[in-house]
């Protein structure tokens, strides 16, 4: 044989067996972690080599989707509640549940100095349309429904038609971006820039007037790949994936 064909041979026996040793996951993330969960994969597989594959929407729906079948191999939760039931059906593993972060929501206008004010512009109901996402579905609708009872409006917003019920944060984010709805209530990681800066105007209500939003990780038992699902969650817990995490507007506990 020819050296160049050795090395030719060589190369394809190479790129075979990387190839071959390369795994390619699905993960179901909640729509607030979504944009900070691209960048880690990003990382990651260039880092490994394998592929994460992300699907995202609100927890429940997801939930749903993972209780009925759905080939997913990790869960990224925005809460506690179904990272646990998971666990407690036996379709996740016990071991690989963690908090990978605790989310910050925030009101949120896309105007320049539209929340200058922001608790008198709520109570004043001077706008047509405040979005969140709902609270059945999402965490952060609930922590946004806690302050806005907190407030004593809820129930007055509600029976005015005031309040968009978006199925997901992400949508809920859409809808106020494009100015269907004046302000809402998403998550602080889904308007922070990378230089740190936040677009239109924001109100970051009190920690007390919400529950913590502590958004918990799960491997589902029907991983593909046990090896590398075990190994990507563990990097995510890594020092460089938790800066990620931090400066993208979450804490980790």
């Amino acid at each position: 044989m020819k050296p160049r064909h050795v090395i030719l041979f060589l190369f394809l026996l190479f790129t075979g067996i990387t190839t071959a040793s390369a795994a390619e996951l699905r993960a179901a993330v909640a729509a607030n972690f979504l944009g900070t969960l691209q960048t880690l994969t990003a990382a990651y597989e260039a880092e490994t080599g394998h592929k994460i594959n992300l699907s995202a929407g609100a927890s429940g729906a997801l939930y749903a989707q993972i209780v009925n079948g759905a080939p997913f191999d990790l869960f990224f939760s925005a809460d506690t509640l179904r990272a646990k039931t998971l666990v407690a059906d036996e379709l996740a593993l016990e071991d690989s549940r963690f908090t990978y972060a605790v989310g910050v929501p925030v009101l949120w206008s896309s105007r320049e100095g539209y929340l200058n004010d922001p608790e008198t512009l709520l109570r004043s109901r001077s706008y047509r349309f405040l979005s969140i996402a709902d609270p059945r579905n999402a965490p952060y609708g609930v922590a946004a429904q806690q302050i806005l009872t907190g407030m004593g409006i809820w129930e007055s917003l509600d029976r005015a038609g005031r309040l968009v019920r978006a199925q997901s944060i992400g949508q809920a984010y859409s809808q106020i971006a494009s100015g269907a709805a004046e302000l809402g209530f998403v998550a602080l990681a889904q308007v922070k820039a990378n230089d740190g800066t936040i677009p239109g105007s924001h109100w970051i209500p009190p920690a007390e007037w919400f529950d913590p939003i502590e958004q918990q990780a799960v491997i589902l038992k029907r991983a593909i790949d046990m090896d590398v699902a075990r190994d990507f969650m563990a990097w995510i817990r890594s020092p460089e994936a938790v800066r990620v995490i931090e400066a993208a507007g979450y804490s980790i506990p």
